[in-house]
């Protein structure tokens, strides 16, 4: 399979690097259900580290040609991210859909990353995260075929699917239907904006990955998203902005950066509803496990937090949660 694949990649780079190209080490990263990330080197007259992500097509993520389009453009609008030199929804080519890019050096293990900061470093990759989302946020999507998408009707969809729910997953949709602010500027949301979807390296944020989710929508999803507790990883509540700071620095960093102000109120709607779809999620992952769709000790893991997330839940509306 390698050394097929290496030759279909050859093949796809021809045209981009030059006939005198050949392929690497190719070795797999990660293999999910969906999609394959594997590394490799390009070697022409010298040696270029690149990635390859390839997989089917589905109805949830975004095709290879949007996500390779949208980094463009958010690249043009000063967001970190991997230069893109090929991507293909067609299967004629690897077998799969795909998307080629040069590979970043910097750490994406969330644990290892807080150990080598220190809080300089945490403020620091702080701003950097609300300076790229603001990047993001500006970008020009028009015309590139960004799907709108509510991700909130979603996870009731997916919920009402399952039938199975939860007392206070009904109470917090109950809430979130009561509550719902008025519609802010539909922006380009990248949909997953966390760590561990962070590369991060000596001088900080180095790059934004996993683009699969991006669709049309309000600038507070993202922010909301990085701010829930699953996303700081065991950092105390005071570092509730992706364990690296405060909310309201994260919010005012943001704010600066993209020259407006942030309606709070709105934020902590959002900031619950994020935490309920981490919730159903949870539910979902559990099911693929106990339905046997996809047995998996870890699925089985994430079920587990279904009942973290409900205390979550509760506690923002009782009027907690982060600060």
């Amino acid at each position: 399979m390698s050394r097929e694949l290496a030759d279909a990649l050859t093949g796809v780079l021809r045209p981009v690097l030059g006939d005198t190209i050949a392929v690497e080490n190719l070795r797999a990263l990660t293999g999910g259900a969906s999609r394959t990330t594997w590394a490799f080197d390009a070697v022409t007259d010298s040696r270029r580290a690149l990635i390859l992500r390839t997989g089917p097509p589905d109805d949830v993520h975004a095709s290879m040609e949007l996500e390779a389009a949208v980094q463009q453009r958010a690249a043009a609008a000063g967001a970190p991210v991997p230069h893109i030199l090929a991507a293909d929804n067609s299967p004629a080519a690897l077998g799969n859909p795909y998307l080629i890019c040069d590979a970043k050096g910097g750490e994406t293990i969330v644990r290892r990353i807080y150990r080598a900061l220190d809080d300089a470093g945490r403020a620091r990759l702080l701003q950097q995260c609300a300076q790229a989302l603001a990047a993001i946020h500006r970008a020009d999507y028009r015309g590139a075929g960004v799907p709108p998408a509510d991700q909130l009707a979603g996870w009731r969809d997916q919920l009402d699917e399952m039938g199975d729910t939860t007392a206070t997953f009904e109470w917090a949709f109950r809430w979130l239907a009561e509550h719902r602010p008025p519609l802010s500027e539909q922006v380009l949301v990248h949909g997953d904006f966390r760590m561990g979807n962070l590369i991060v390296d000596d001088g900080g944020l180095a790059a934004v990955l996993d683009w699969e989710l991006v669709h049309v929508g309000e600038r507070y999803e993202d922010l909301a998203w990085f701010c829930i507790r699953a996303w700081r990883f065991g950092a105390v509540e005071e570092l509730g902005a992706g364990g690296l700071g405060s909310v309201e620095a994260f919010l005012s960093a943001y704010e600066a950066a993209a020259g407006m102000a942030l309606d709070r109120v709105a934020f902590r709607w959002w900031l619950v509803a994020a935490t309920l779809s981490w919730g159903v999620i949870c539910r979902y992952q559990a099911e693929r496990h106990l339905s046997g769709q996809t047995e998996s000790v870890e699925l089985a893991a994430i079920g587990r937090r279904v009942a973290e997330t409900e205390w979550d839940v509760l506690d923002l509306l009782e009027g907690g949660g982060p600060r």
